[in-house]
């Protein structure tokens, strides 16, 4: 009896949460439902209506076919109190994106003869060490320098990425022979854009690139309070802490990013060759470059960024003269949802993300993982096409958030049930393995490594555990 009054209230508070969402996207939607009629606008409102309700989307979404808007919506709040409505003039951090705007400044110094691709460093006078006679900017724009990495939770301004990069004397590899993904390149970047301007990096973009663009709402390292800014903020709505790092990171709204991205297609700032130049990465094919990955088979740009919570995506599908844009404060399922939409716009079958069963579980297994166990196993008989019950990596998820929180047993407990439900996935046996060598449990992480092999293998990694607990355990 007291198991089924628990299944009823559980089911209850499900569904008023439900309700509750609904109510807030209707308000939502009187605000600014946009006109629909395309066959492609009804198909993506429907989508994104549906992964706000199963609370997988907070932010603002734009796409554009043959250079016109024609899907434009924003959804959520601006910050953890969700008392206010995000609007397309909100300004998101956008990670990594914002990389683009110095990789174009170098071109337009390219362009207008200030400096070649071909220069090494030690031209510019940084004060850095021998190695800068070696690198190159061509490397440096790949991300192919080799040059010392500056860890995000490290420096908390330029002056201590100044000492890092001045103090270390070895490069991680010989330039032009490997790839590594750092923000120590983008740092150096902005600083040679300086030094051969005169002009803070700021200054320079500003004048050459924003206010060209009429960019108007885009504003550099915006402080707390800043007009439109919006805070990103996680699945318990508290807000996230954002990194005191280098400076020169450029937020922008939506409508400001698609210019962007539309002036770099009709190549308003640099020539179509310059742009051809830092789109594709000579030095790693499959890698990204400055301007995100390409695949050049599809003729399709993907670029995101991530920074604590805030995520962003965009897809620039030069073929078929399609962009999408996703911005996020909340660390939603942009990536899917683009792709989502690109696969609709294509013709192709796509699907609508389900509810995150990571998302609806893990506050209950940080507090109790044995009743966490207990709803899964109800949602699954109940709920089981509303939520993600078929990808493994919620599971795997919800096991590592866990295991770096120190709840090692209860890590364990989720990766066993992962791997009863996927009993044919190596990565999740990899995983148990691992926190089963927390644990110091060493016979079943052997144990669970080497069915991770048996699987199909870890790209190595089950291999060099059993070498590893094998030297601890004397075999």
């Amino acid at each position: 009896m007291k198991n089924i009054i628990a299944i009823f209230l559980f089911l209850f508070s499900t569904n008023v949460f439900s309700q509750e969402q609904n109510i807030q996207f209707a308000t939502e939607a009187k605000r600014g439902k946009p006109k629909l009629g395309s066959v492609y606008v009804d198909e993506i409102d429907s989508l994104m209506t549906k992964a706000y309700e199963r609370s997988l989307f907070n932010g603002n979404v734009l796409i554009a076919k043959n250079n016109r808007i024609i899907y434009q919506r924003s959804f959520g709040f601006t910050d953890e109190t969700r008392q206010t409505a995000l609007n397309k003039r909100s300004i998101f951090n956008i990670g990594s994106i914002a990389k683009e705007f110095n990789a174009v400044a170098i071109m337009i110094l390219v362009e207008r003869g200030r400096l070649h691709l071909d220069d090494t460093i030690s031209r510019f006078n940084l004060g850095l060490p021998k190695w800068s006679e070696k690198v190159t900017i061509r490397q440096l724009i790949n991300y192919a320098s080799g040059i010392p990495r500056i860890d995000p939770s490290t420096p908390k301004n330029d002056e201590e990425a100044w000492k890092i990069l001045r103090n270390t004397d070895t490069l991680l590899f010989e330039p032009g022979t490997g790839y590594r993904y750092d923000n120590s390149n983008v740092f150096l970047q902005r600083r040679i854009i300086e030094k051969v301007t005169g002009e803070s990096y700021q200054e320079f973009v500003t004048k050459n690139i924003t206010k060209p663009l009429k960019m108007t709402n885009s504003v550099f390292d915006p402080k707390f309070g800043t007009k439109n800014r919006t805070s990103c903020y996680d699945l318990d709505n508290t807000r996230c802490p954002e990194m005191q790092f280098i400076s020169g990171w450029l937020w922008v709204d939506i409508n400001d990013l698609y210019k962007w991205i539309e002036a770099m297609n009709s190549n308003r700032l640099i020539s179509k060759e310059s742009f051809q130049t830092i789109l594709k990465n000579p030095y790693a094919i499959d890698e990204g470059g400055s301007l995100g990955r390409y695949f050049e088979k599809d003729e399709l740009q993907r670029h995101n960024g991530v920074s604590y919570k805030f995520e962003s995506i965009f897809l620039n599908d030069f073929k078929n003269d399609i962009t999408i844009i996703l911005l996020s404060n909340n660390l939603n399922r942009v990536w899917d949802l683009g792709y989502a939409i690109h696969n609709l716009m294509s013709g192709k079958n796509y699907e609508i993300p389900k509810k995150s069963i990571y998302q609806e579980l893990r506050k209950e297994a940080l507090n109790n993982v044995n009743k966490a166990i207990e709803s899964y196993y109800l949602l699954k008989e109940n709920y089981e096409k509303e939520y993600s019950f078929g990808n493994p990596n919620e599971l795997n998820k919800l096991g590592y958030e866990l295991l770096r929180l120190g709840k090692i047993n209860e890590s364990i407990t989720i990766f066993k049930l992962a791997t009863k439900e996927f009993p044919k996935d190596a990565n999740l046996f990899d995983s148990l393995g691992e926190a089963y060598f927390t644990a110091k449990q060493y016979d079943l992480a052997l144990d669970s490594y080497k069915t991770a092999i048996d699987l199909g293998g870890s790209k190595g990694n089950a291999e060099a555990m059993i070498d590893k607990i094998g030297k601890i355990i004397g075999k």
